[in-house]
């Protein structure tokens, strides 16, 4: 079973590459993470500078560390960044399962980079985390995520009201769900 330790594994698909974030791509996440058509699906508060995005960068690295976080930059087929996806957290003994998060560049959506990024990350989460549940909690306006999600096979499981406080105040989301036996690739022994 994977023990992160803080080395985030580089993944690569046929058209985009997995790997971990570091401080140069600050500039290009913050760009995406405060994009008007972004922003106000993420789950935290606004990041107001490049310097909070090199700061939050740090904080995901030493999560990573501590086996609290797995973010991954992702590049798209011309090496640059187009956006962020991993584990906001996981639990192993009691549970097995992951939350993951995702966002991407306005100008990289409806490509299939994100469903491409996501099917390296769900795999890697399932073979060598050895996760048995992903879960992914969507704002209940947020129809692309929503499409994306039940495209790569993840089940609506309810809405969980005012599960968030945000700085418009408390928020719905809606509990998404993909099993390891959703895959067809069997139960955890």
């Amino acid at each position: 079973m994977y023990v992160c330790g803080g080395v985030i594994p580089e993944l690569s698909g046929r058209r985009v590459r997995l790997r971990a974030m570091l401080p140069a791509d600050a500039q290009a996440l913050f760009a995406i993470w405060s994009h008007p058509e972004v922003a106000p699906w993420l789950d935290g508060p606004p990041l107001s500078s490049v310097e909070d995005t090199e700061a939050l960068i740090a904080l995901l690295a030493e999560w990573a560390v501590e086996e609290e976080s797995l973010r991954w930059s992702i590049l798209g087929p011309e090496g640059l960044v187009i956006g962020s996806c991993g584990y906001n957290h996981w639990q192993l003994q009691g549970a097995y399962r992951g939350e993951i998060g995702f966002e991407l560049s306005p100008a990289a959506m409806r490509q299939g980079y994100m469903q491409e990024a996501l099917t390296l990350a769900l795999a890697f989460g399932f073979q060598s985390m050895g996760l048995n549940r992903l879960e992914a909690l969507c704002h209940p306006g947020n129809l692309r995520a929503e499409r994306l999600l039940t495209g790569l096979g993840f089940r609506q499981e309810g809405l969980l009201r005012q599960y968030r406080h945000t700085a418009s105040g408390y928020q719905d989301v809606v509990m998404y769900s993909l099993l390891q036996e959703d895959t067809g690739a069997g139960e955890r022994t």
